[in-house]
């Protein structure tokens, strides 16, 4: 469990991976982004992409997934205000596995509540092939272990 006097400045850490499937793809772009890269494998051919590729917002939906699981700890995270300076910076194809990683850039406690601060965090994708798919900065707000440090 990971409270806010865990949280070190520059400390990156993994946190799962996920293969995307051309199914899972066209499913997920169907209902929220049906643009036609995105659902009809034919007509991605004749795109500039060349071919089929996910949604960035998939992408992102994935990532968070993978943070809940494997990264956010549910006893001390208290949610997030919002993030900033999402880059989708390659297309996800089928059958592409991407992972994700998060290092702490900032922190800082809170001045008007006392036992609880906040981290920054840059969130990056990456593929199987090492290349950064997706970037962004993502606050997290966390109780201390020990409020009476606060």
């Amino acid at each position: 469990m990971q409270y806010y006097e865990d949280i070190e400045i520059g400390a990156s850490r993994d946190f799962g991976s996920r293969t995307f499937t051309e199914a899972e793809i066209i499913a997920f772009a169907r209902q929220f982004d049906p643009q036609p890269f995105h659902v009809d494998p034919e007509a991605a051919r004749k795109t500039a992409f060349g071919g089929l590729i996910a949604s960035g917002w998939h992408t992102a939906a994935v990532v968070m997934r993978l943070l809940v699981d494997s990264a956010i700890d549910l006893e001390a995270g208290l949610g997030s205000p919002g993030f900033d300076d999402l880059a989708w910076l390659k297309p996800v194809r089928p059958g592409d596995t991407i992972r994700g990683r998060m290092t702490c850039i900032d922190k800082t406690p809170s001045r008007s509540r006392p036992g609880i601060g906040s981290a920054r965090f840059m969130v990056e994708a990456i593929n199987q092939k090492d290349e950064l798919v997706m970037r962004f900065t993502s606050i997290g707000i966390m109780r201390f272990r020990n409020p009476a440090q606060t």
